[in-house]
């Protein structure tokens, strides 16, 4: 069928080591999954169900591209994650089936517009405007698991301007990733081309224009970014 207009290109992440790229389907994100983060953020962190909230595959921003500050806030916080993606889906997955499903991994960075963030909550509205805004997720290239094997521990970080903000181990995550693959299957169909964001460690905080930020996953991967 035609199409009334052009239909969107779609968003392709380099794969490291690799000619081709792998095409984003959906993008979903994990909220509080590291103890200490939940804990700064002012919530209890016992092991509760993970939610889970998602960004848009053009929110992402591929590696050596700057961040442009976003308009509509003040208080721009970083947040260091692990980044999945998805070979496969299925609904209803089992966790020892889980990682069957992941083609690779990346280090990523949810930013969000924490004042808008606490508005919404106070009025227990979306985290949409706060979380889904152009280029508020900059993702590494991804290494296939084939080639590093699925990391269940790991420093994972993040610097701005060259001082340690955030610091954390993979194996601090409340739910580890067969365990989050298996319950968002429990909501969506996941598919070929899903990448999900993991959550992220205690330390999160502003960043300004002028910054540069750089982080990574040992054994995954790095990335740099400036704020413009």
């Amino acid at each position: 069928m035609e199409t009334i207009i052009p239909p969107p290109l779609p968003v392709l992440l380099p794969i490291s080591g690799s000619l081709v790229g792998f095409p984003v389907r959906r993008v979903y994100c994990v909220g509080r999954n590291y103890a200490a983060h939940a804990i700064e953020m002012g919530h209890d962190p016992d092991r509760e169900p993970p939610f889970f909230f998602q960004k848009n595959p053009d929110n992402l921003l591929a590696a050596g591209s700057a961040f442009p500050y976003p308009p509509l806030t003040n208080d721009v916080h970083h947040e260091v994650e692990l980044v999945v993606a998805l070979k496969r889906g299925g609904s209803n997955i089992a966790v020892e089936d889980a990682l069957d499903c992941v083609y690779g991994y990346a280090v990523g960075i949810d930013f969000t517009r924490r004042d808008l963030q606490a508005e919404a909550k106070k009025a227990g509205k979306p985290w949409a405007a706060a979380k889904a805004f152009e280029h508020s997720a900059p993702l590494s290239a991804i290494a296939s698991a084939e080639t590093i094997g699925h990391p269940l521990n790991g420093n994972i970080w993040l610097k701005v301007n060259g001082e340690l903000r955030q610091q954390g181990d993979l194996d601090q995550m409340i739910w580890k990733v067969p365990e989050i693959i298996a319950e968002l299957s429990k909501l969506f169909t996941l598919a070929p081309g899903d990448v999900i964001m993991t959550g992220t460690p205690s330390g999160v905080g502003p960043v300004a224009r002028g910054d540069e930020v750089t982080c990574g996953v040992d054994g995954v991967a790095a990335l740099a970014v400036s704020v413009v």
